[in-house]
């Protein structure tokens, strides 16, 4: 007899398969909607990174404690705390342009927009 899926394995599945389902929906979403669902992935406190952060993060203690029985090898911890540090870097990087994107998608859509600014890291080359 096969054993049931623990509820914790079929929730992770399912946020899983909901961040495949927003990533769908974003890429197809005007601007403005865009922004705002971006905007809110993005924060630190209640968005997907923050939470995705966070549960690295538990998942290093995790790790921590059977690495040091003996029932995972050290290797797991030490990757687990890098990417924790690393996602908190990342989280801190991209909240300094939160609030930019809120505003974003705060703003009305025009019927006419104007054309974008190219941006100064982007060249293009004429044939």
């Amino acid at each position: 007899m096969s054993h049931p899926t623990p509820y914790p394995v079929r929730l992770a599945d399912e946020i899983t398969r909901q961040l495949g389902q927003l990533a769908d929906h974003l890429s197809q979403l005007p601007p403005p909607q865009a922004a705002q669902v971006i905007s809110r992935v993005l924060d630190p406190d209640t968005g997907v990174l923050g939470g995705i952060n966070h549960l690295v993060t538990v998942g290093c203690v995790f790790a921590k404690d059977q690495a040091e029985r003996g029932a995972l090898p050290p290797e797991v911890w030490l990757a687990l705390g890098r990417a924790s540090n690393e996602l908190h870097d990342v989280a801190l990087d991209l909240d300094e342009h939160t609030e930019t994107l809120r505003r974003a998608g705060a703003r009305p859509v025009t019927t006419a927009p104007k054309a974008p600014e190219p941006a100064p890291l982007v060249v293009r080359r004429r044939r």
